[in-house]
């Protein structure tokens, strides 16, 4: 069989390399891909928003299957396009990605079909969204309405914080097009958890939690990012937690989705936060999260090719989707300075003892050499039976890792690791 990837970061090489564990799978591309995947897959360039291109290279080249991984490919209608050409996809159809390309439909999806979420409020107008602002509880969350590379949220403590996110978003065009509506949401506290599930639009199956590390710094502090790093599972999501969100959200959304004429097939990714008042949903995305991939699935024993095309098909609840009993830790990479600004070119030495354990994110190939090209440059991923010992080795991974000016966060797990031996 022919795969082709679609995307480049430390996502797709996660879904690369577990796709590779299936014999019937002769080759694998990855488009744009980049050089530190080379190993696993050839790496064809381009661009993966340009929907048309990438069409044309699935027809020409007989693909067999396409992974759709990123959202913006999604949303431009990346599935759909693949599909009217016969070629089988995971991945929802751009009718459905909206439910990630527009947290305004979101939001109001959730309202609309009772899914708890934070109370909100929706301003196309700078002026009203300024004035709303003037007497809204504090602290409050900003969020531009479309796609933002996972950092079109900003959580404002103070009122002055919160006006400047709205003018940044909607005057300064920050995010683009994206910022043109903005969602102005109750602050919700509580342990964050993560739940990737695949679905094919009838069942849902969620794959094990995690507990992302979104900010910059140490001790949660800093801007937000893409993700600094992620442990699996989450200790904070038990049992009792799972079958609420099964009963309240999971199933609750796919419905929806389904009633709303837009059946969502693919990884339906839940953020949440435990509140007081029980689960409820941040964010919805329509694709595998980053950097939560990169330990959810080093996790599953189960083929994901197989378990892939039972979404595409329909036939998700005869399939089995079995994960090991264990933990993992990822650790990302970062050029110093990243999410602002920071260099690129500078020589990547990944050691071969740990090269099965890395994800590559952000790193090209210079004359033969790797050099990196991103602002996260890789994944260091641990399985273990304890989250300890997965946390203790990841970051033994890392020394075996190295860049100048490299940059990562020394305490991905310590929160989780307090739930865990509490």
């Amino acid at each position: 069989m022919k795969i082709l990837v679609v995307g480049g970061g430390g996502r797709e090489h996660a879904i690369i390399k577990k796709l590779r564990e299936n014999p019937a799978i002769d080759t694998v591309y990855a488009l744009p891909g980049n050089g530190g995947m080379a190993a696993d897959a050839v790496c064809v360039g381009g661009d993966a928003k340009d929907i048309a291109a990438v069409t044309e290279f699935a027809v020409s080249h007989a693909i067999d299957y396409a992974v759709v991984a990123p959202d913006d490919p999604l949303v431009l209608g990346a599935v759909d396009a693949l599909t009217e050409k016969g070629i089988p996809c995971f991945g929802p159809t751009a009718a459905a990605a909206i439910i990630e390309g527009s947290k305004v439909f979101s939001k109001n999806l959730m309202k609309k079909y009772g899914i708890p979420t934070a109370a909100y409020e929706v301003f196309e107008d700078m002026e009203a969204a300024l004035a709303y602002l003037e007497s809204a509880p504090i602290p409050t969350v900003i969020k531009a309405d479309g796609l933002a590379l996972g950092k079109g949220v900003i959580i404002a403590e103070t009122r002055e914080d919160a006006k400047a996110a709205v003018r940044s978003m909607m005057q300064d065009k920050q995010f683009g097009a994206s910022g043109d509506r903005v969602v102005v949401e109750e602050f919700l506290t509580g342990p964050e958890v993560s739940v990737l599930s695949f679905t094919d639009g009838e069942t849902v199956v969620p794959m094990i939690s995690s507990m992302d590390h979104k900010r910059a710094g140490d001790n949660d502090t800093g801007l937000n990012t893409g993700g600094m790093g992620t442990v699996a599972p989450n200790p904070y999501y038990t049992a009792a937690v799972a079958e609420k969100c099964m009963d309240t959200i999971f199933l609750p959304t796919i419905r929806a989705m389904k009633a709303e004429g837009r059946t969502f097939k693919g990884c339906l990714y839940f953020g949440l936060m435990l509140t007081p008042n029980g689960p409820k949903v941040i964010e919805y995305n329509c694709r595998f999260g980053d950097p939560e991939t990169q330990v959810v699935l080093p996790l599953l024993e189960s083929d994901l090719l197989t378990v892939m095309q039972a979404t595409t098909n329909g036939t998700l609840a005869e399939t089995e989707v079995k994960f090991r009993d264990a933990h993992a830790c990822c650790v990302i990479v970062a050029s110093q300075g990243y999410p602002e600004a920071y260099e690129k070119g500078k020589p990547l030495f990944i050691a071969d003892t740990v090269r099965d354990s890395v994800y590559v994110a952000g790193a090209a190939l210079k004359d033969g050499e790797l050099v990196t090209a991103g602002g996260r440059v890789l994944g260091v991923t641990a399985v273990a039976d304890t989250l300890p010992a997965a946390i203790d080795e990841a970051y033994r991974k890392v020394a075996d890792v190295r860049f100048e000016n490299a940059y990562y966060r020394r305490d991905i797990g310590a929160r989780a690791l307090k739930a865990w031996e509490g």
